[in-house]
């Protein structure tokens, strides 16, 4: 349509939106003239916006210097994390654009907090102001591509699906570049907070909203910038990076999404534009502290940050600022910051009949050092579970709730209790208390083991590793048979016999097998090591 000279009638205000190709804005007291234009907005008249940014507040928005390259959907973008865009008008040959939201209480919003961080475009600052039209209205004839975008954004925003209190879909067409990322975690050893992410990801710009949320048991993130440039600044600087040393590594992603629709501010989800929204029901809210600051980071949300220099591996988040903003959000603090009674989990809805101890150490010693296990004397279904550290609790809850044991559906949630007591001396509590605060079965109790990089969810594969030479393929497939599974795939590394991978039938076979197989002597003074993979065969 570019370049195309059409006869078209245009409103014009004197001094104010002059000219808007292919369009009728209909005004008070708008004067009607007709004049030539292209459907690109170039045309034989001189532009002189008079619109001011403290004039009577208008739903239609006028958006001025603007690059050159700019797209439709960087616009919108622009708009959508303070409510619903329901017309958009680019002006290509003035680097302008009108931009109408659904109401006029979400324009003032916009406008009021554009005033405070100045909005950029492709690293420009843009400027924004009220309108003196009050509503947009566009012959779809010449504004083809706009209204295109516009729909497709809208079909974003309509078929959202919930999650963890929020609404977004991932499956709607988007733009080449989004504002939006998707973060996944890897190996998570030390849990990752939103107020985390947002301290990285600010460094990139400004930050308006984060959603955190849990995938095919993956800790994952949306993250959403005022400008798509800032989310491809972040994506090349920090894909692959890792947060902490050696663990909790960043795989980044443009969205499908360009606008996430948050519903509360609590420490799932948050909306920097929106401090007044509620946590929600049933979700914790905002530390009375994240609360106080919450309003005043508004403000400082656009200010530009150096991009960290140089490697960021670990990124450049002192581990006491880290500290303090995991123990704030309500979860736990790094070592050397009190995790309060964070340490102890309890476990309900246990088979009494086959639980143990031993078997309770073996599969939460996946995901940390266990210190102590109590089974309850007047209630044997549940257990209380002392873990070294408040991470590993947080890590063994996250991966081992709602996970199968023995045929029963297990809940691990924290406990209020500071530690698990042992019986008094003398006192038999038939074995139901154990202290394996000096086992030699602690995974992590080297810093810096390979262990922390290998935390994964409970899958079918599992990872075996010092098989000695004397172990053949039908052996292991033999011995994790009897565990009363099936063995559906076995392969041993190609260039060290003593690991292999076997794939059991379930994720619920897989859980028995590690029990019932992880330290199991294969003779010559080899231990089997059992631990859940990430690949499969």
């Amino acid at each position: 349509m570019d370049g195309i000279v059409t006869d078209v009638t245009v409103g014009v205000k004197r001094g104010s939106d002059e000219l808007l190709s292919g369009s009728v804005l209909s005004s008070p007291n708008s004067n009607m003239s007709s004049m030539v234009v292209t459907a690109n907005g170039n045309d034989s008249k001189k532009f002189k916006g008079e619109d001011k940014m403290d004039g009577a507040p208008s739903r239609v928005l006028h958006i001025r210097k603007l690059p050159g390259e700019v797209t439709e959907t960087e616009v919108i973008a622009l708009g959508l994390p303070f409510g619903k865009v329901t017309n958009i008008l680019m002006l290509k040959g003035k680097n302008q654009a009108f931009l109408e939201l659904a109401t006029e209480e979400a324009a003032i919003t916009m406008v009021n907090y554009y005033s405070a961080v100045t909005p950029h475009l492709r690293n420009q600052p843009i400027y924004i102001q009220y309108s003196n039209h009050k509503e947009l209205k566009t012959d779809n004839t010449l504004n083809q591509r706009a209204q295109a975008v516009l729909q497709a954004v809208t079909a974003v925003q309509t078929a959202n699906t919930p999650l963890s209190g929020t609404t977004v879909s991932e499956s709607a067409v988007t733009p080449a570049q989004s504002p939006v990322l998707r973060i996944i975690i890897d190996n998570m050893y030390y849990p990752v907070t939103l107020d985390v992410l947002h301290q990285i990801f600010t460094k990139f710009g400004a930050v308006l909203k984060i959603i955190t949320f849990t995938k095919n048991n993956q800790f994952q993130a949306l993250l959403q910038y005022g400008d798509p440039v800032n989310a491809q600044q972040a994506k090349l600087a920090l894909d692959g990076q890792n947060i902490y040393n050696a663990c909790c590594t960043l795989r980044i992603d443009f969205s499908k999404l360009v606008n996430l629709n948050v519903k509360y501010n609590n420490d799932k989800s948050r909306d920097y534009t929106r401090p007044d929204l509620p946590s929600g029901d049933g979700q914790p809210a905002l530390d009375p502290a994240i609360a106080a600051a919450f309003a005043k980071e508004t403000s400082l949300l656009g200010l530009p940050v150096a991009a960290v220099p140089g490697a960021l591996s670990p990124l450049a988040i002192p581990n006491a600022a880290a500290a303090a903003a995991a123990a704030a959000a309500g979860r736990v603090g790094m070592p050397g910051v009190s995790a309060g009674g964070n340490t102890v989990l309890l476990v309900s809805n246990l088979n009494e009949e086959m639980v143990t101890p031993q078997s309770l150490f073996t599969l939460f010693g996946v995901y940390g050092d266990v210190q102590r296990v109590k089974i309850l004397y007047n209630k044997k279904d549940s257990a209380l579970i002392q873990m070294a550290d408040g991470h590993q609790s947080q890590l063994a809850m996250n991966h081992l709730n709602g996970q199968k044991m023995y045929g029963k559906i297990i809940r691990v949630t924290l406990s209020k209790h500071q530690t698990v007591q042992l019986p008094r001396e003398g006192l038999d509590d038939q074995g139901l208390t154990k202290d394996f605060g000096n086992s030699p079965l602690h995974r992590f109790k080297k810093p810096g083991s390979k262990n922390f990089q290998n935390i994964f969810p409970p899958s079918a594969t599992l990872h075996l590793s010092n098989i000695p030479p004397s172990a053949a393929e039908e052996d292991l497939r033999t011995l994790f048979a009897n565990t009363g599974g099936t063995v559906k795939a076995f392969k041993f590394f190609q260039r060290d016999h003593k690991m292999a991978l076997l794939q059991m039938a379930t994720v619920e076979e897989a859980i028995q097998a590690l029990i019932d197989l992880h330290n199991y002597n294969l003779g010559e003074n080899h231990h089997l090591r059992v631990s859940f993979s990430k690949s499969t065969i």
